[in-house]
């Protein structure tokens, strides 16, 4: 974060009532005689910014597995036609999507070159132009499961590859979004297993969990970085049972990291859940969110604030389901669970993603005879909270700031904050397309002032004009900017 600093501290206790959410029908997103399969290494095949929303998945209506796409533009109401990746005589599999604004950034498995490698493709126009695929591995054995993350232009691929004789986690991490791409950093380095990789990254810290064999049954394993990726904490086991805990997924907001995984120490499995308040030095015990006679598996999380998600299947009924968990205290406590799908054949392979306080979901639905890609939606999915205390709070944020010119092109946003909250602070251009993150983790209630540049004036802004927008957990806030000639 640039340029940060508070003003004024101010300590109060709060009661937050959330609202009910209500989730949309099934949306059928794919209509053919073949196979349309999300992945199932637990690498989103979601992803929005805004009103923008692209779902990826693999299909084989050529022949052999392509990767597909399909984008909205009004936050999931409306979708485009499908649109096809990938163009070559071998499989293209396992993808995985980001979206930040306009720019789209999508990595999968491919064995065009005789062997499986990662490949990469991105559009910077919200999906109606695509570069040529970039290869990012180039060695002899199998390169699979890739999973993307972005942090504004940064952008991050983990993957797990078995040039070493056994499956090792490695990263690839381009810092112009896109455009090019830096070495690749091998991050684990035992005899045994380690897949499945998942990575969250947050202003400050990089959170990276992954399936490990290296205790015999696979185990949830996590390690982090506090230097941009330059250095690396120990390997460190989250989950300690002596049955398999695997289907691994993490996310993670300010101090708070929250990972899900599927776990068989109840003979079946269950899904449970942990967190670390601390950026993950320590952990809380684990926590059960599932509990049934069938098998809880590939738990998708997400969050958003104090909002925490988790989407998972499960076959209690014969058949797998999707079901649906949420708290609304960063995972203190949990309502009850939601099943989200109800017919008499399997849906599976669940992907979530938040955008705002739309919640956005994607999978694979054997409804139809064949295997189709599903979506639905639930637009208050981070229920706006109603905030009591002993102390008359404001209903809306406070912003202001100072009008930049060719002299002075520095604007000083300043925003009051009622109460602590995850903030999230975002300059657009006059198009609606993200300039920069300026905020983006939990804060403290006070007053904050954060200084961005709008060096280039009119050259770089010909309309004059841009806006900025504030999201906390309850409210959210857009200024119109004019630059000063």
């Amino acid at each position: 974060m640039k340029h940060l600093f508070k003003i004024l501290f101010i300590f109060s206790m709060f009661m937050t009532l959330p609202v009910i959410s209500q989730w949309s029908v099934d949306t059928r997103l794919t209509n053919n005689s073949s196979q349309s399969n999300t992945p199932y290494n637990n690498a989103r095949c979601i992803s929005s910014s805004g009103q923008i929303v692209v779902t990826v998945w693999q299909d084989s209506r050529d022949g052999n597995n392509e990767i597909y796409a399909k984008r909205s533009t009004d936050s999931g109401i409306n979708w485009s036609n499908d649109i096809r990746l990938t163009n070559d005589t071998f499989s293209s599999e396992y993808p995985s999507v980001e979206v930040n604004g306009f720019a789209i950034h999508i990595a999968w498995k491919d064995n065009r070159d005789g062997n499986e490698e990662i490949y990469y493709k991105r559009s910077t126009d919200a999906g109606l132009n695509w570069s040529s695929d970039t290869r990012l591995t180039n060695n002899s054995s199998v390169s699979e499961r890739p999973s993307v993350t972005l942090m504004g232009n940064n952008i991050f691929i983990c993957w797990n590859d078995s040039r070493d004789g056994n499956k090792e986690i490695y990263l690839v991490r381009s810092t112009d979004a896109g455009t090019s791409w830096g070495p690749e950093t091998r991050l684990t380095n035992n005899s045994a297993i380690s897949d499945y990789p998942d990575l969250a990254i947050t202003t400050s810290l990089w959170h990276l969990t992954w399936r490990d064999f290296r205790d015999g049954p696979p185990q949830v394993y996590y390690k982090r970085s506090t230097d941009n990726g330059t250095t690396w904490s120990s390997d460190m086991r989250l989950v300690n049972t002596a049955a398999e805990a695997e289907n691994i997924s993490i996310d993670a907001l300010g101090l708070f990291v929250h990972v899900s995984w599927a776990d068989s120490r109840h003979s079946d499995s269950e899904i449970y859940y942990k967190r670390s308040s601390d950026n993950g030095t320590t952990w809380s015990s684990d926590t059960r969110i599932t509990n049934n006679t069938g098998d809880s598996e590939q738990p998708n999380i997400s969050v958003s604030g104090i909002h925490v998600h988790i989407v998972w299947e499960d076959n209690r009924t014969g058949q797998y389901q999707l079901y649906y968990r949420n708290s609304t205290n960063l995972g203190e406590n949990w309502n009850s669970e939601l099943r989200l799908i109800n017919t008499s054949f399997s849906s599976r392979y669940p992907s979530l993603n938040i955008s705002g306080q739309v919640l956005h979901l994607a999978w694979e639905d054997h409804r139809d005879g064949n295997t189709e890609i599903y979506y639905k939606r639930n637009p208050t999915g981070n229920p706006v909270e109603i905030t009591t205390s002993g102390i008359e709070l404001p209903q809306k944020l406070s912003l202001s700031q100072n009008y930049p010119n060719p002299f002075n092109p520095v604007t000083k946003i300043r925003f009051d904050l009622p109460k602590s909250s995850f903030i999230k602070l975002v300059v657009y251009d006059a198009l609606g397309r993200e300039l920069e993150t300026l905020v983006k983790e939990q804060l403290n209630a006070g007053t904050y002032e954060v200084d961005w540049s709008a060096e280039g004036g009119a050259s770089k802004y010909p309309s004059g004009i841009y806006f900025y927008r504030i999201t906390s957990d309850d409210f959210t806030e857009t200024k119109r900017m004019v630059l000063v000639k």
